[in-house]
């Protein structure tokens, strides 16, 4: 589905004062989607049908300062107000306990979901994130822009550039159409700018690190990690640590994948997230 058509079957809802994009799809079993950066929730669009078909109730959204939410200009972007928002949607919604996806930034949106009401999230799917800040590898262009000079590279930054960077941590070819989309998606309200703001998720790992790595290996309902092993920013150098905190948990790891599985392996993805999330 290309970004326009997924825009146009979702709405703008607003939650504690801003207005963040939200798609709701299929009957069944409730589960959230939760994107990364610098993207956003199109890249479910692959993901989305098979979990419907499946007979899940989806709800995907774009965090605040991604996609087609606001996107506030001089905001202190944090980890725990995007929680504050995924909780507020869900209050909105009539949404109870819930399964959860997440996905790069939106991993540790969701261990501070886990670290505040574990009980609510009975189900539990990660693809390549920073789980573990210490592991976490930023390439070039993210420590570039986590820098003073970060601003400035910024407005410097145009399709060209982003793509370019998204190449970088990609293993498996991807359509030129939908490294279009996901520029599309990054840049609305010139939200390219806001890039060394949003990278701030960063500082919060590590800050809040025993805090998030508690929530991960305490959590006690069925865990999933769907991950690409050639990821160079949260590849297959993270695997250890996960098999060793987590050794019940379930693992499909998908050769030749980086950073993007749903996007890079999307039938792939699409099977495992199925298979977990409907399990008995």
């Amino acid at each position: 589905m290309r970004y326009a058509d997924w825009i146009a079957g979702g709405e703008r809802v607003e939650l504690d004062g801003h207005r963040l994009f939200v798609r709701q799809e299929g009957e069944g079993r409730p589960v959230t989607l939760l994107h990364g950066f610098p993207t956003s929730s199109h890249d479910w669009a692959w993901t989305v049908p098979s979990l419907v078909a499946a007979g899940c109730r989806v709800t995907s959204l774009d965090l605040l300062g991604f996609g087609h939410s606001d996107k506030p200009r001089g905001h202190r972007y944090s980890i725990h107000e995007q929680a504050d928002l995924v909780e507020a949607l869900w209050g909105r919604l009539g949404t109870g306990p819930t399964m959860l996806v997440a996905h790069d930034y939106g991993v540790s949106v969701a261990q501070e979901l886990l670290a505040r009401d574990p009980g609510r999230l009975t189900r539990t799917a990660l693809l390549n994130g920073g789980l573990y800040g210490d592991l976490h590898r930023p390439v070039p262009v993210q420590r570039l822009l986590h820098s003073p000079l970060g601003p400035l590279f910024a407005r410097l930054t145009d399709e060209k550039r982003f793509v370019a960077g998204l190449r970088g941590v990609l293993s498996r070819p991807v359509p030129d159409e939908v490294l279009h989309d996901m520029w599309t998606a990054a840049d609305h309200q010139n939200g390219r700018l806001l890039a060394p703001r949003l990278l701030r998720y960063i500082d919060d790992r590590r800050v809040h690190f025993d805090r998030w790595s508690a929530s991960l290996e305490r959590y006690e309902g069925p865990l999933l990690f769907v991950w690409g092993p050639e990821d160079p920013v949260s590849g297959a150098h993270v695997l250890p640590r996960l098999r060793e905190r987590r050794p019940e948990a379930t693992f499909t790891v998908l050769p030749g994948v980086g950073h993007y599985p749903q996007v890079e392996a999307s039938e792939e993805t699409a099977e495992a997230l199925s298979a977990f999330l409907t399990a008995p």
